[in-house]
């Protein structure tokens, strides 16, 4: 089996997918704008061909590295990146090479604009927020007439929270259609609601192989624009109203061989036009695996290898789970150094070093959402979770 894998280098842990791939028999290929040479050891072990590109952007270069690979290697069998920056391109690549094993030009609306996506939604009789494009302020003002205050702005493409803003009233509207850039935005009637995730491994069948997801007791918005701290866990089980409700946004969006991490509002409330108190809504879908430290966090928290069940999945269609595994709560804090704390990271080492599994100070790109410093830490009940939690995050008075 030849499998392409765009980007391989990035983001850096993406080496662990290739090495998986190869220790399942499979020749990778790795097509990237980096020197061979630059990159790591451990993904220069797990390649069996290299085709540097100078820019990724530029399709019809990665499109002549796949060609050269063909010449060596044969037909190739998998076209993938993981990234959900390069989701399109790998459908064009797949498309033009006639490679059926992801999806392709077809699937990319619904895949990409947030719009497509409530429409899918709609469709399927998920319920999510309302909404509208804005394209000129007079409709926005008439949205906001029907929604209520506050709303939400976002790209109708974009990534994570980039560029999401809480309009709160008609002059902060009219101050973000002044300064409001070409491509589309999408306003929704505010949701206040805790984030759950729905993070599966998806079978050639839209077979459901492994099922996670996490709950984010602080939404990515805030933390970017208020810096609050980044809270979020992986639980050990998922309740059985995300777990359908996941599995019916899988089989809407037609969604095959593949990780993907899905979104869902849970009602804090009863709120008008929204639904009762632990109500689910649907937020956004992303075609592609959790970012950011997610991966290992799904590792730590099921006793398992995400990367190596999603390379069975590409070589067997299925996975091999070992029923006596141990699962815990898996939780990330990540410290705003705008904040002061009451225990310091000496003492919260010195306190939780037997369950704090890894801490770093964050790259200045990636603080916006996840902090300066990062601690992930396992907890074996939810109220342990919580105890790490409220330690990690009490404020000096």
């Amino acid at each position: 089996m030849n499998f392409v894998f765009i980007s391989p280098h990035f983001p850096p842990h993406y080496w662990r997918f290739c090495a998986a791939l190869k220790e399942n028999g499979i020749r990778v290929l790795g097509i990237a704008d980096t020197p061979y040479e630059h990159l790591l050891p451990e993904l220069q072990a797990s390649l069996d061909d290299y085709y540097q590109v100078p820019s990724l952007e530029d399709g019809d270069a990665v499109l002549r590295g796949i060609g050269w690979f063909i010449s060596r290697h044969g037909a190739m069998d998998w076209i993938e990146s993981n990234n959900e920056y390069w989701l399109a391109q790998d459908a064009w690549l797949r498309t033009m090479f006639n490679v059926k094993t992801g999806p392709g030009l077809e699937m990319m609306d619904s895949y990409k604009r947030k719009s497509a996506m409530k429409a899918v939604y709609a469709g399927a009789g998920i319920h999510s927020a309302p909404w509208q494009l804005a394209t000129t302020l007079e409709e926005a003002l008439a949205f906001a007439g029907r929604a209520g205050w506050p709303l939400v702005a976002k790209p109708d493409v974009g990534v994570g929270a980039n560029d999401t803003f809480r309009l709160d009233d008609e002059q902060v509207l009219r101050a973000f259609f002044g300064r409001l850039p070409l491509r589309p935005y999408l306003l929704e009637k505010y949701v206040d609601g805790e984030i759950c995730s729905y993070d599966a491994l998806i079978g050639s069948r839209g077979q459901p192989l492994y099922e996670t997801g996490n709950i984010t007791r602080v939404s990515v918005m805030d933390v970017v624009n208020e810096k609050t701290e980044s809270i979020y866990m992986i639980v050990p089980q998922l309740a059985k109203d995300l777990a359908a409700l996941g599995r019916r946004a899988v089989s809407a969006f037609g969604v095959k061989s593949r990780l993907v991490h899905f979104e869902f509002f849970r009602l804090n409330s009863d709120q008008e036009g929204l639904g009762k108190k632990g109500d689910l809504l649907g937020l956004e879908v992303n075609m592609r695996p959790s970012g950011g430290f997610t991966p290992d966090m799904i590792n730590y928290a099921g006793s398992v290898d995400i990367h190596r069940l999603w390379a069975d999945m590409v070589l067997r269609d299925n996975v091999r789970l070992d029923p006596s595994r141990k699962t815990y709560y898996c939780v990330f804090v990540g410290r705003q150094d705008v904040r002061s704390y009451r225990h310091s990271h000496q003492e919260l080492l010195r306190d939780w070093g037997h369950r704090v599994m890894h801490h770093e100070r964050m790259p200045e790109a990636l603080t916006g959402a996840m902090g300066n410093t990062a601690y992930i830490a396992q907890c074996i009940s939810r109220d342990e979770a919580e105890a790490f939690i409220s330690y990690a995050c009490e404020h000096r008075q």
